[in-house]
């Protein structure tokens, strides 16, 4: 197959290679994507790289959106429809000329459908991919209303299902500087792409702490002595009780920005020697619907995950510490399998993501609704697939074995550090070595790393002996650029966003016999490796080679030196 177009000046300028050309056209096409998008948000080229080729091949200039003030763009003129469909955007106006945004010069459809809709004459401007990919994404916020003014609305803000009554043990919560910061706050993470906020007391001190791409940084530091304010209005936005201060508490929030746009954060408070700490973690809906694809599996290893779901019944576990991405994992199968024909229920604590059509259920120890419990109820009602948050005890691991045993697809999660170790783990619960070969279909463990930012890494050279004593191997390192993160105005030190880190294993018969011999985490290693599952430090090392992550990433996930 001959490369053409835009893929074939990229080959010349030595962007991307022959191989990577021809897989990207074909992917792009499938996906409908203009391949420029598709090689950026793939992280398989740098976008100013390809803004500087695609440029030189037009023969048009160069505009650098980070000179533009987004203020200045009229959102009455283009629909946030037209501009995320076409993936352009209107920078300016000149009499009855429309200049457009656009990273992509053969995008000619789009500026044909803006001039219908505008009536105006368009010329499109050539912009870098990820830019324009942050403006669009600012456009659609702003379309929606969602952080308009932040300073002057936050007091505007809904709490849905906050607690109506109100005595005097609500005052402290309603001081209008604690419920404005407050509310800022929960912006902010918003905004910044947050998994977690911390709200923290301490003697003479109090912070607050975002995790931003994994990695906690203060955000600011309130007086210490808004510590009872603060917690006050977090527990009355989370429905809990304002006066206990001695018990731990867990709740949730419902956050309407805008008419269109809720945001949930789950709630936990904990009593400390200076007062209650608060965390709240961010859940995103939409997370569990980004598709298989946005996950970073590799291809064989998406192809077993997809293969274990379309079976009717069997065990799939997915592993790894908290905040590691397993409950998006399931959520992106459970998805998948989310049809008319199917009885899906969930038993979590508490349910994270919201999703139509699957029964989910938040276990209640207090009143004796535990996993278990749940569990039994699930296979009295019809189920095709069950999901349980956590297998944590011999009794839930044995019903979801049974499940599993008899014409059910069951999918769970278990806190250990890889594929093996969770073997041993349920082994160690006191399940029977035959149950857990004849039912566990496929193990999935996993780690979140730092995506570095597609427009400032740069390449960086290692000695060829320092990466073999890494785990690279030679075809590994074969035509392989390495780079590492540098840091700019659209990134945090370097990186941007996180992208899963996988060790996948397939039960296969070799396996299953070394599990019914009491095999322990060691051998169950040396047959993963030969039947050709990647570990998590190789699954992490190969990241590094596409250039999606770094080497120091790797080993800050893998807990490697």
């Amino acid at each position: 197959m001959s490369i053409g177009g835009l893929a074939r000046r990229f080959v010349q300028d030595q962007i991307i290679s022959e191989n990577e050309a021809l897989e990207a056209s074909n992917q792009a096409k499938i996906e409908k994507q203009a391949l420029i998008t598709y090689l950026v948000s793939k992280g398989i080229a740098n976008a100013k790289d390809l803004a500087i080729s695609t440029a030189d091949e037009f023969g048009t200039p160069l505009f650098d959106l980070d000179a533009f003030d987004p203020e200045s763009i009229d959102r009455e003129i283009v629909s946030n429809e037209l501009v995320q469909q076409h993936h352009a955007i209107p920078l300016f106006k000149r009499g009855s000329r429309l200049f457009v945004g656009i990273s992509d010069p053969t995008n000619l459809v789009g500026l044909d459908e803006i001039k219908f809709h505008t009536g105006l004459s368009t010329e499109g401007v050539l912009v870098e991919e990820d830019k324009l990919t942050a403006y669009i994404q600012g456009y659609e916020d702003d379309d929606d209303d969602s952080f308009d003014d932040l300073d002057e609305d936050v007091e505007g803000l809904d709490v849905v299902e906050e607690q109506a009554d109100k005595d005097d043990d609500h005052n402290a919560a309603d001081d209008a500087p604690v419920v404005k910061f407050v509310n800022q706050m929960l912006l902010s993470a918003i905004k910044k792409g947050a998994s977690d906020l911390h709200f923290e007391p301490y003697e003479k001190s109090y912070r607050v702490r975002f995790r931003v791409d994994g990695v906690l940084r203060t955000m600011s530091k309130p007086p210490v002595a808004l510590t009872k304010k603060l917690a006050a209005r977090l527990k009355v936005m989370s429905n809990l009780d304002i006066a206990e201060r001695r018990a731990p508490q867990d709740g949730r929030i419902k956050l309407k920005v805008s008419a269109k746009k809720s945001i949930d954060f789950r709630v936990s408070t904990l009593p400390g020697l200076f007062g209650e700490k608060i965390v709240l973690r961010i859940l995103d809906p939409s997370s569990a619907k980004m598709g298989i694809d946005a996950l970073g599996y590799e291809p064989e290893q998406k192809d077993m995950y997809m293969d274990c779901l379309s079976k009717p019944q069997g065990m799939i576990l997915v592993t790894g510490p908290t905040g590691s991405g397993k409950t998006v994992s399931l959520y992106t199968g459970l998805n998948i399998l989310n049809t008319e024909d199917r009885n899906i229920s969930t038993a979590e604590d508490p349910v994270e993501i919201n999703l139509e059509g699957i029964n989910q259920v938040n276990v209640n120890p207090k009143v004796g609704l535990d996993f278990g419990m749940a569990l039994r109820a699930f296979l009295r009602q019809d189920p095709d697939i069950i999901m349980v948050g956590e297998i944590r005890d011999l009794e839930t691991a044995s019903i979801a074995i049974k499940a599993a045993q008899t014409g059910h697809m069951v999918m769970s999660t278990l806190h250990t550090n890889s594929a093996a170790e969770t073997i041993t783990r349920m082994v160690n619960m006191g399940v029977p070595t035959f149950n857990i070969a004849t039912t566990v279909n496929l193990i999935i463990a996993q780690r979140l790393g730092r995506r570095l930012c597609s427009s400032c890494k740069k390449p960086t050279e290692y000695p060829k002996e320092s990466l073999q004593q890494l785990g690279f191997t030679e075809a590994m390192l074969e035509n392989a650029t390495i780079f590492e993160p540098v840091g700019c105005s659209s990134c945090t030190n370097g990186y941007k966003g996180r992208v899963g880190i996988y060790e996948v294993v397939k039960i296969t018969p070799s396996i299953s016999k070394i599990i019914m011999e009491d095999g322990n985490a060691i051998e169950l290693n040396e047959q993963f490796e030969k039947e050709g599952f990647n570990s998590l430090r190789k699954s992490g090392l190969v990241k590094v080679t596409q250039g999606i992550t770094s080497v120091e990433e790797v080993n800050r996930v893998t807990n490697e030196d």
